[in-house]
């Protein structure tokens, strides 16, 4: 029996390959932009203390640490006639959609934020599955030239869909309620999901489990299904130094984003006293302006001129505007200044998570992907928690021009950080490594 609609596949196109990374990528920052973004600033409007929105950061932060644990399941474990990955890819969205409906009917939020917070740490936990399962399909999928120019779709996508998100459900949850934006938000994840729903990784694979369909070779060779191969490999890899660094920069960088950003919408609404929509607006213009930017020249720019040289000068430029606001405390409740210091930040911000990305992309090994990188990112989501942590007791002890200063000096750490990896030293060591586990593979294979 043969099926009976010639759906494209990715391996099969760059085109494609963009298109549904960038798709899945916009799904993810649909949820992150409410729950980073549009929540904690409807929370600061409703009077909520740095410490209150802080705890509700941390709780969505929280997941994203736990991705490790996942990760080497969706490596050992999986459905081949779907795919390596776009299987765990659907289960994250399906989790993601019925968490969010179950988010939307929190009673009474404000007043019930031990119920808040946990509901919102499940929406968070599937969103970390689906970008876990996404991340590693696309170290699969995407070869090392596109590599780059990927990042700078799926990043910006992200950014566009968490400017939909703001703009959409932030209007909603000041207009109608916050149950009516969420399912909002239900519905827009729900659209988005046809995408992996339809597009598979290798040709002859299955769409769902009950159509035609059977594992690709492409899939069987690189799958491992012995658990000393799979550690034994991640033991190599992440005892190499470029690793270590890596691992070291997305704690710092991951860790003084949220820091700031968790930050931004307290100086907004107390200092220049706008409202949570108008934040949102501002946030979701600098992230569509952002986002289109980030994918039409994001990439481009990292595959023309390198990544450490273009991520050098993004840090750059993101320590000079902060530093640049520190010394305009006099126009502080200028809107028009915010607004145009916002979207500066997030364009720059936009450009230099595309670059690190990339690197953390490219010091991955494709037998074990799902794990490597998602241990990658999880460093990066506690990063997060430690920025999210810092927020109460830095700004609640140091008035806001040294609370800025901390940034800046976190940024600078980074770039410290950055000047000592070698990527071409490291994925000479990876092939390396990938030769000896299939070397293992095949041993224990034979031992058997």
């Amino acid at each position: 029996m043969k099926e009976k609609f010639n759906f494209p596949t990715l391996s099969e196109s760059a085109f494609l390959r963009y298109f549904n990374f960038s798709a899945l990528y916009f799904a993810e920052g649909l949820a992150q932009g409410m729950l980073f973004v549009g929540i904690p600033a409807w929370m600061a409007m409703q009077g909520k203390s740095p410490s209150e929105i802080g705890k509700f950061a941390v709780a969505c932060s929280v997941p994203w640490t736990f991705k490790f644990i996942v990760a080497p399941l969706m490596d050992r474990y999986t459905y081949l006639p779907m795919g390596r990955k776009r299987p765990w890819v659907l289960l994250g969205h399906l989790g993601l959609m019925l968490s969010i409906i179950a988010f939307a009917f929190v009673p009474d939020p404000l007043n019930n934020l031990d119920i808040f917070m946990a509901a919102a740490f499940w929406v968070s936990s599937f969103g970390a599955i689906q970008d876990a399962a996404g991340d590693a399909m696309a170290v699969d999928v995407v070869p090392p030239d596109q590599q780059a120019r990927a990042n700078g779709y799926m990043q910006g996508s992200r950014m566009v869909g968490s400017s939909l998100s703001l703009v959409l459900c932030s209007w909603i949850l000041n207009k109608y309620s916050f149950q009516a934006s969420m399912l909002t938000l239900f519905l827009l994840v729900a659209i988005i999901t046809l995408v992996p729903v339809f597009l598979r990784e290798q040709r002859g694979e299955k769409i769902l489990p009950f159509t035609y369909g059977q594992a690709s070779e492409t899939s069987q060779k690189l799958q491992i299904s012995n658990w000393g191969v799979i550690l034994k490999a991640l033991f190599n890899v992440f005892k190499l130094r470029n690793s270590i660094l890596v691992v070291i920069l997305l704690f710092i960088t991951q860790g003084a984003y949220n820091f700031f950003e968790t930050l931004l919408p307290i100086f907004a609404v107390k200092i220049t006293g706008w409202t949570n929509v108008l934040y949102s607006q501002a946030f979701a213009t600098a992230d569509l302006i952002g986002g289109i930017i980030g994918m039409l020249a994001g990439g481009y720019l990292i595959e023309r001129f390198g990544k450490k040289r273009m991520i050098n000068i993004y840090f750059l430029l993101i320590v000079s505007l902060v530093l640049a606001l520190n010394f305009a405390g006099t126009y502080w409740q200028n809107t028009n200044m915010l607004y145009g210091f916002i979207i500066t930040y997030r364009l720059i911000n936009a450009f230099a998570k595309i670059g690190v990305f990339a690197i953390a992309m490219q010091c991955c090994s494709k037998n074990i992907s799902a794990s490597q990188f998602t241990i990658f990112m999880t460093m990066g989501a506690m990063g997060s928690i430690a920025g999210a942590f810092l927020v109460g007791p830095i700004k609640e002890n140091f008035n806001w021009n040294i609370t800025f200063i901390f940034f800046e000096l976190f940024i600078g750490l980074a770039w410290l950080i950055l000047q000592f990896i070698n990527l071409e030293k490291h994925v000479a060591k990876i092939a390396e490594i990938e030769y000896e586990s299939s070397r293992n593979l095949v041993d224990s294979e034979y031992s058997i």
